[in-house]
């Protein structure tokens, strides 16, 4: 499997399995649904993602970046930022486990939370680093 969709399928699992963050998200998703708030304020989406080969002599391994976005029509910005925290609890140095690839290491680098330009939607932000190493 490709070490970026088995990636992500991880952080995705990662998020669903985290009982503090589904209670206030309607759901997370690749591909935003037209109801993703369901009967939340709240959901998450995956956002960019690229890959930086860092391969070496007889080893294939890439760092890999996710954005995941965080969206929040609750009024101020505690629960975006509560859901950015949790997301950060949930990933951040975590040993986690790929099954087709190897985790050296997953980081969360950045973490950003902000009024949306419709001006009442508030977006935060989750950059998730992880180096993979790919087996030969």
């Amino acid at each position: 499997m490709s070490p970026s969709i088995e990636l992500q399928k991880l952080l995705y699992d990662t998020l669903r399995a985290n009982t503090g963050i589904m209670a206030l998200v309607g759901g997370v998703y690749d591909r935003v649904p037209t109801d993703p708030y369901k009967l939340k304020t709240a959901y998450i989406s995956f956002g960019p993602s690229d890959v930086v080969d860092d391969s070496a002599d007889c080893v294939i391994s890439g760092t890999h970046a996710f954005q995941l976005d965080v969206w929040s029509k609750a009024v101020g910005q505690v629960e975006a930022k509560t859901i950015v925290d949790l997301s950060y609890r949930a990933l951040h140095e975590q040993e986690l486990v790929l099954t087709a690839n190897a985790l050296a290491e997953i980081r969360v680098d950045f973490r950003r939370v902000f009024t949306d330009s419709d001006g009442l939607t508030t977006h935060g932000v989750v950059s998730v680093t992880a180096s993979v190493e790919e087996p030969e």
